[in-house]
């Protein structure tokens, strides 16, 4: 049956028709819907992680016990699960195992812009890119062929663009293979190092293999075109570009294993143009391996390192005609990304700001408290970056930042990987105050369960993580709970914990207001012969609030009477109904 898919749909749907038994994986945008849809089909074990270290270990486990399994993330996700990655490419698999992994050209949704292909040479392992939906599916059940044909993880490279648009598929029936007898292999499995050293020229042999297998698997093929003068080398998403700017007018030669890559089939295709051009995102991958070959090329010295590409910047370096747009006659406004109205994050922030203290945040919704009117963060690195980065910056000070420094992180973010940190901060005694934004969901990536909700991926009931007791069984013996639509709690919990000679954990615990259960209050209104545009309400930030002709209003489309900025407001103008 043919039908309209995304790519992280079409991925999904790889898993189910390959039989695919287990899937752990850890929401991040633009990977996120590949394992939510996965938990659509019951014939798949699907789950949410704690990070993506435990979710490829929870996938490996499962190759081992002879089920094929998968594990998802984002590319910065990669980095947290590069441990067990490098060494299961010397273990070795026993039933097939998948790691997707989604590449975030532009920076949509992340903190860096890094390229995943690099991952698959260093790890030495084989790497799949599809460029459209009916390829995301394909590709995967072929990722499992390939994984148990040479005993390998395979990497499936999704991005932005692939994942998050439409394409046709066409579904096939669920294929389940037996289950591989588990065997006990302490030379394949134990990697201490008289096993590993013995290992590493398995991978090496593995390597060569796959590389002559490149030079004929389907997943590379060449384009043929009319005019020679130009041939083009493309990938993924730049390959629907290069294709609907050029249609069949340049030979193209379409890479879809993106490691290890053909030797001989570039080189013939290279002796057939008179101008070889690699067009690929973000870094020259493809262009390296090249140049490593001998051949001059057009690469990075014409197409940008940076972001993502379009139509119109590939058609103008191939120098090719540019469609003219239409400028539009007024300039739109920039929308800055905030929070949402009644996002029980925005009074913390608020009272951290007031505070005027430095706030070393973390990966998440709270992000978005760097953004003014509220500016309450210091610095963002990656996930649990902030438990780990007050502790050394609170040592390095020496005593001049106590008082005057917090840490904040979410619930989801600190079971991923905030936890370690503060185990540091007990371990190590420094004086550091970390908030945990407790807001009762993974909210970035869209409202994913974590260890702390109670529920698990498919809504069913389980274990919850009790924070409070978390924290104080690592040896944090302060510990709070306030209420972030309280201002005077708030900030009485800050300065009371600031000036404890001890480490302590604030917990600031109000639900996501977006969550389906919880209950909003009616939009506040304002008394326009009260108000006198001072403007203290619009310094929470909140996009229910504006400023017209000198008095405040409230949007009540928007408002959830959280009644925060209720309590800045000094006139009493803004009301709750019913108020007098």
């Amino acid at each position: 049956m043919k039908t309209l898919m995304l790519g992280n749909e079409a991925v999904a749907r790889g898993l189910y028709e390959a039989g695919c038994a287990v899937v752990s994986s850890y929401p991040g945008t633009p990977s996120t819907e590949i394992t939510e849809a996965a938990a659509k089909y019951p014939e798949i074990y699907a789950e949410w992680a704690p990070n993506e270290k435990v979710g490829m270990e929870t996938a490996f486990g499962a190759s081992l016990a002879g089920r094929r399994s998968f594990c998802g993330m984002k590319h910065v996700g990669l980095n947290v699960a590069a441990d067990p990655l490098f060494t299961i490419a010397y273990t070795g698999v026993n039933a097939g195992m998948v790691i997707g992994v989604a590449d975030d050209a532009g920076m949509h949704s992340s903190q860096n812009e890094q390229d995943s292909r690099h991952y698959a040479k260093a790890a030495k392992l084989p790497m799949l890119e599809p460029a459209d939906s009916a390829e995301a599916l394909a590709f995967t059940k072929a990722a499992y062929e390939l994984s148990e044909r040479f005993d390998t993880p395979v990497l499936l490279k999704m991005c932005t663009r692939v994942s998050h648009s439409q394409s046709v598929v066409e579904t096939g029936e669920r294929v389940e293979p037996a289950p591989v007898p588990y065997e006990k292999k302490a030379a394949k499995y134990i990697m201490m190092p008289g096993n590993a050293i013995r290992r590493h020229p398995v991978v090496e042999e593995r390597l060569k293999q796959l590389a002559e297998y490149a030079e004929t698997c389907p997943f590379n093929r060449v384009e043929e075109g009319s005019d020679h003068k130009v041939g083009i080398i493309t990938s993924s998403t730049s390959y629907q570009y290069v294709k609907e700017v050029c249609g069949d007018r340049f030979p193209v030669l379409k890479l879809g294993m993106a490691w290890p890559m053909p030797e001989k089939l570039i080189r013939d295709f290279a002796a057939s143009v008179s101008l070889l051009t690699v067009v690929e995102e973000l870094d020259g991958f493809i262009e390296d391996h090249c140049r490593a070959l001998g051949l001059s090329l057009a690469g990075k010295d014409v197409f940008t390192p940076l972001g993502e590409f379009s139509q119109n910047l590939v058609a103008e370096k191939l120098g090719l005609p540019v469609p003219r747009g239409t400028a539009l006659e007024e300039t739109i406004p920039a929308r800055p990304p905030v929070m949402c109205a009644g996002c029980p994050h925005r009074g913390l922030f608020y009272t951290l700001n007031k505070l005027k203290l430095t706030v070393l945040g973390d990966i998440g919704c709270y992000t978005l408290g760097a953004v003014p009117p509220l500016a309450a963060i210091d610095s963002t690195i990656c996930m649990g970056a902030s438990v780990s980065g007050i502790h050394g910056f609170l040592k390095a000070a020496g005593g001049e930042m106590d008082g005057r420094t917090v840490a904040v992180i979410g619930d989801s973010t600190f079971m991923h990987s905030g936890i370690t940190g503060l185990v540091n901060i007990a371990y190590n005694e420094s004086n550091a105050t970390v908030i945990i934004l407790d807001n009762s969901i993974t909210g970035m990536t869209g409202h994913q369960q974590n260890p702390t909700t109670g529920f698990n991926l498919k809504g069913d009931p389980c274990t919850k993580i009790d924070l409070e007791t978390l924290c104080k069984a690592v040896g944090i013996r302060r510990v709070r709970v306030v209420d972030p639509y309280d201002l005077a709690q708030c900030e009485a919990a800050i300065k009371e914990e600031l000036a404890a000679p001890e480490a302590s954990v604030i917990i600031s615990r109000r639900p996501c207001v977006l969550l389906k259960y919880v209950k909003t209050a009616p939009p506040l209104t304002v008394d326009k012969d009260k108000c006198v545009g001072c403007k203290a309400c619009m310094k929470i930030g909140c996009p229910a609030i504006s400023v017209r002709d000198g008095k405040a209003g409230v949007d009540e489309t928007l408002c959830v009477g959280c009644n925060v900025c209720q309590q800045l407001c000094k006139f009493d103008a803004l009301r709750a109904p019913g108020e007098v």
